[in-house]
């Protein structure tokens, strides 16, 4: 029933699920054929198709937040980042006796930088329960403290925007420094196990993609559950008349702290499972250019949709594999090109066309 009742009217949602569910079943069966079997889908194409489905649980992430709660985040790739440093500092302590020797406890990149001992915000990484949990709370806190002192002083619009880029441009050029202790433009990488699994083997990459795609179904669901509440009511009517919203008596600061946070926290999921599937995390994830293209995503796929983001996200970064094999040197001149084309011609995205055909 509950399901019933969130997706009610969602029919693109309906569609969606059901070729999520498709290609959660269909991917690991066709990977497990002979090689040389016409359907053969290779390892390294699922973990693509894995990374792909951990930027689109990121675009949904925005979504939230820019389509149902008009707050346009620049700086939604520091909650993906530090998501991802959180699962990337538990896959460095499981590296054990196995790294540089004499310094089991000490990642490499510390032992090379003459560290004596481990950071203290290093301590519990090498459980992976706490790791799971620092994936969320790290960028959750940062998105209510940074929310909580935004909101408050009613900060909105553009200026909203330019704080969450500066906020992620900081954060990038702190982790480019060697004595923060997260290897500095390096980054953390060279993974070897996770809950015990090699991370080389083809199962744990067929893992690691149904866990993806699961994370990606359960967030659009949550997604979904927020926005047909009495809450995303009360969002959607925040985006369209703030003021007005405020002056009958809701606590707008309120409700945009709870589903910032809330989002945030999605993006943290993301990038705790595009770390074991790519095999680096880095400063570079921080780049405010990451999060400018996640709104690309979602502007693409259609705003205020969630699967409408999904779409986005798959589709472009699909293009940019295709594009940067064939043609390097042209991926910006194409990616700006589809998006002033996408803007032209299809105003409410590519989902747009999906709900004009429901009217018809």
């Amino acid at each position: 029933m509950f399901l019933v009742r969130i997706l009610s009217g969602d029919t693109g949602g309906k569609v969606f699920l059901l070729v999520l569910l498709a290609v959660i079943v269909a991917v690991p069966v066709l990977n497990g054929l002979p090689a040389d079997h016409p359907a053969y889908v290779s390892t390294y194409t699922v973990t693509l198709l894995g990374k792909y489905l951990t930027y689109a649980l990121l675009a949904v992430a925005v979504d939230l937040v820019w389509g149902y709660l008009g707050i346009l985040s620049l700086g939604h790739a520091a909650f993906f980042a530090l998501g991802g440093y959180a699962m990337g500092m538990y896959l460095m302590r499981q590296i054990g006796e196995r790294g540089v020797y004499g310094h089991p406890e000490l990642p490499d990149f510390m032992v090379f930088l003459n560290w004596q001992e481990l950071p203290w915000f290093w301590y519990g990484f090498d459980q992976f329960w706490f790791a799971a949990l620092m994936v969320f709370l790290a960028p959750g806190m940062l998105a209510f403290v940074f929310g909580w002192l935004a909101f408050r002083s009613r900060v909105t619009g553009v200026y909203l925007s330019i704080i969450t880029q500066a906020l992620t441009y900081a954060l990038m050029l702190a982790f480019f420094r060697n004595e923060m202790g997260f290897g500095g433009n390096n980054g953390l990488t060279d993974f070897k196990d996770i809950l015990g699994f090699s991370l080389q083997d083809d199962a744990t990459r067929i893992g690691l993609f149904v866990a993806s795609g699961v994370a990606l179904a359960l967030g659009y669901l949550a997604c979904r559950a927020l926005v047909t509440s009495r809450l995303g009511r009360v969002a959607v009517a925040i985006r369209d008349t703030e003021d007005r919203t405020r002056f009958i008596g809701y606590k707008v600061e309120h409700v945009k702290l709870a589903i910032f946070t809330f989002s945030a926290m999605l993006a943290g999921l993301a990038g705790a499972l595009y770390v074991p599937q790519v095999g680096i995390i880095n400063p570079g994830e921080f780049a405010p250019l990451n999060s400018i293209e996640v709104v690309i995503w979602v502007a693409m796929g259609g705003r205020a949709t969630l699967y409408g983001a999904v779409l986005g996200a798959i589709g472009v970064n699909y293009a940019k594999t295709w594009f940067t094999g064939a043609f390097p040197e042209f991926w910006l001149f194409a990616l700006g090109g589809l998006f002033v084309l996408v803007t032209l011609l299809l105003p409410r995205g590519i989902a747009g066309l999906w709900r004009r055909r429901e009217v018809e």
